[in-house]
């Protein structure tokens, strides 16, 4: 693999890190600390500098280009702790209906990627992490489809103008579109770590637009799954480089007996180790998103890398706390956003043991 970043990485990646340095300050992300965290003014300024559709298809308006390019920007957003649903929208939603979808649903992911909307996906249903299989049901009905089932965690449902849901039907897995203002869903606020605008969503025989066939949903949703793995895994990355940046910051300036902390071997090692794990996030995230770039098979690189954005980042996140003391608790102190963020990264959509679990039957 190739670990020179390609030059849409680097353009993208200084572009959402000046705009995130700008606008996502340690005030701002005290003011948006509250249960729906969404920062209105990044999202725009995002959409506005070409951004979000950077890695969309030209045909939907976008750069064109792909998976190296959106984890760039990922990780620039973990840095940032920003509450913004680039994954979501872009990566997964306007991705997936881009790539899989008619041409009404293509319009929508030209939408998404000038931010006049936004999309998001249902992957964390229970029976769907254990089986392989949603729990929700889809029927066919003439040329029409109605959904019924509970979604859980769903991210931004309560701003979005469609998500994707994969359901069972009577001829396999699919992957469905439906409007979650549509009078037969009802969607219920739960309560995260780190205060992300994430739902509790039921549908009651919701009407639902197909996206691809019912014979490609399987591979539709095999997609929307790596995909986020990934993405969460970028997101994690930035999130811990930028925890770890400002730990070691930290011991240079706070001191005991006399002289920093960071001079002290206990703390100096637990430092060394950090910036080991983050070294080996930064690796496998890389060689996944390189090995989807290529359209090599990537579902082992997804699953390695998935797995150190959770177990590494436990080990981290926990590092960065205990070096801060009692700072690192406290609400106002900026840190505790990070450690918070990295606790979600860490779970969500499967933390270490069935990322390595999954790794295991794909070896075998």
């Amino acid at each position: 693999m190739d670990f020179t970043p390609t030059e849409a990485q680097t353009d993208l990646a200084r572009l959402t890190g000046e705009i995130c340095a700008k606008l996502v300050t340690a005030d701002r992300v005290r003011e948006l600390d509250t249960d729906g965290r969404f920062d209105e003014q990044l999202w725009k300024s995002l959409a506005e500098t070409g951004v979000l559709a950077a890695a969309l298809p030209e045909a939907q308006g976008g750069g064109g280009f792909g998976m190296l390019e959106q984890t760039a920007i990922l990780r620039e957003l973990g840095r940032s702790v920003a509450p913004v649903p680039y994954l979501w929208s872009i990566v997964l939603g306007a991705g997936a209906l881009a790539r899989f979808g008619d041409d009404a649903q293509r319009a929508l992911a030209a939408r998404a990627g000038a931010g006049e909307i936004v999309l998001t996906a249902a992957l964390a249903e229970e029976n769907l992490a254990t089986t392989g299989t949603p729990g929700l049901t889809a029927t066919a009905t003439g040329d029409t489809w109605a959904l019924t089932g509970t979604a859980t965690t769903v991210p931004f449902a309560d701003r979005a103008e469609r998500i994707l849901v994969p359901a069972s039907t009577s001829g396999g897995v699919a992957v469905f579109a439906l409007d979650p203002d549509h009078t037969s869903v009802s969607r219920t606020a739960q309560s995260i770590v780190d205060l992300a605008p994430e739902f509790l969503v039921e549908f009651d025989s919701t009407p639902a637009e197909l996206v691809g066939t019912v014979e490609s949903g399987a591979g539709i949703l095999t997609w929307l799954r790596e995909q986020a793995w990934l993405g969460l895994s970028a997101l994690q990355l930035g999130t811990l480089e930028r925890a770890l940046e400002l730990t070691a910051d930290y011991t240079r300036t706070r001191e005991q007996f006399g002289k920093p902390i960071g001079a002290f071997q206990s703390v100096a090692q637990r430092l060394a180790d950090a910036y080991i794990d983050v070294q080996g996030l930064r690796l496998t995230v890389t060689q996944a998103a390189w090995r989807v770039a290529e359209n090599l098979p990537a579902a082992e690189s997804i699953h390695i890398a998935k797995f150190w954005a959770a177990d590494a980042g436990h080990r981290v996140a926990h590092t960065v706390i205990h070096v801060h003391g009692g700072i690192g608790i406290d609400r106002d102190h900026i840190v505790h956003n990070y450690f918070t963020a990295a606790k979600h990264n860490e779970f969500a959509l499967g933390g270490a043991t069935p990322h390595l679990l999954a790794l295991g039957a794909e070896l075998a």
